[in-house]
């Protein structure tokens, strides 16, 4: 069956947002009197939620409520004012998104990024391509791995399982696709590692955006 729509990860997929989330939670951090991470270490905080990135920057003995909530109120409040100061688009990726909207393959967007930051960077990054939907992390609604956003993807596109790609960068999609009924496909330029994503069941790890079209040919 051909492919209808690719559904991607945001954070470490589309773009390269780890400097700005890095520097926002240092500032928090810092602000608390506690050790900042090099954004490196950012890599393997990111992927669950900002709940999550916050709690896994806090030194365990600070992760408590309701410090940790105090510290993510400071860390949406600081990404307000850092979300777009180092963030880009990875190479390749513009021109991926120009051949695929040529096929027409429907464009969409399934982060835990809060909603509100995924709309912002899509709108400022992405201005000239149209994506049939952007999904981010919204009240009510559960983060990936679970399947239930992607299902909503589905539903909003009228199209089917196997008429649908997901890509991403870390373990977090890859169950995603998995726990979804859609392929995995994994990045290599993102902030995970190939062999996370092959541990994960990836059902192929590309390692440059237009590689992806390759995928979809063979």
């Amino acid at each position: 069956m051909n492919t209808k729509a690719v559904i991607f990860d945001l954070d470490g997929t589309l773009l390269n947002t780890l400097d700005d989330l890095a520097d926002s939670m240092n500032q928090v951090l810092s602000r608390h009197k506690l050790p900042t991470h090099p954004s490196s270490a950012y890599r393997y905080f990111v992927g669950n939620g900002a709940f999550q990135l916050v709690t896994r920057a806090i030194p365990e003995p600070q992760r408590q409520d309701p410090f940790i909530q105090t510290c993510f109120s400071e860390f949406i409040a600081e990404y307000e004012q850092n979300w777009n100061h180092k963030t880009q688009p990875y190479e390749g990726i513009e021109q991926l998104l120009g051949q695929l909207q040529q096929r027409d393959i429907a464009l969409t967007v399934l982060t835990n990024k809060p909603h509100d930051f995924a709309l912002k960077c899509m709108r400022e990054f992405f201005p000239d391509w149209a994506f049939s939907i952007i999904l981010g992390q919204r009240t009510g609604v559960p983060v990936k791995p679970d399947p239930t956003a992607a299902w909503e993807i589905l539903g909003h596109l009228n199209i089917t399982h196997p008429e649908a790609i997901f890509v991403g960068d870390s373990s977090v999609d890859m169950e995603t696709g998995i726990n979804s009924e859609l392929k995995p496909i994994g990045v290599s330029w993102g902030f995970r590692s190939r062999e996370e994503l092959e541990s994960a069941g990836a059902a192929a790890v590309i390692d440059h955006p237009i590689e992806l079209l390759d995928y979809l040919d063979n």
